[in-house]
């Protein structure tokens, strides 16, 4: 199994990035999808989910709602994330997950690695002036 973020990138603030997580080795289209970060010095926090199999469900934290859009292609088995009007405090490490089932509760999902079956290495996002 492979989870393989990309496109993370140094970006100013206000600016947008589009992050991908390609994966390989289980079957994308049957796994919720996420994105979790861990900014510098801070816990992993939850960002986004969509769901399985079309993706016609998304949770956002409130953190990152009405700027961040989760999206995915099965045909292609990788996961999206746009990020528009980038603030500071969005700087962070993004990962993407796997998971068999909803992790999200109350509007919220699950932020520890050892929650999903699948985890990426990680993408770099620096938002700076």
């Amino acid at each position: 199994v492979q989870l393989v973020e990309s496109g993370g990138g140094l970006v100013q603030p206000g600016g947008s990035l589009r992050l991908s997580c390609e994966t390989s080795g289980f079957t994308f289209s049957s796994y919720w999808m996420y994105w979790v970060r861990q900014a510098p010095g801070k816990g992993l926090e939850w960002v986004s989910a969509i769901s399985a199999p079309r993706g016609n469900y998304a949770y956002y934290a409130d953190s990152v709602k009405g700027r961040y859009t989760i999206s995915r292609d099965n045909a292609k088995n990788t996961l999206f994330l746009q990020m528009n009007s980038l603030k500071s405090e969005d700087a962070a490490v993004y990962y993407c997950a796997a998971h068999h089932n909803s992790l999200v509760k109350g509007g919220v999902g699950a932020a520890r690695p050892e929650s999903y079956d699948y985890w990426g290495q990680g993408t770099q996002v620096t938002v700076s002036s």
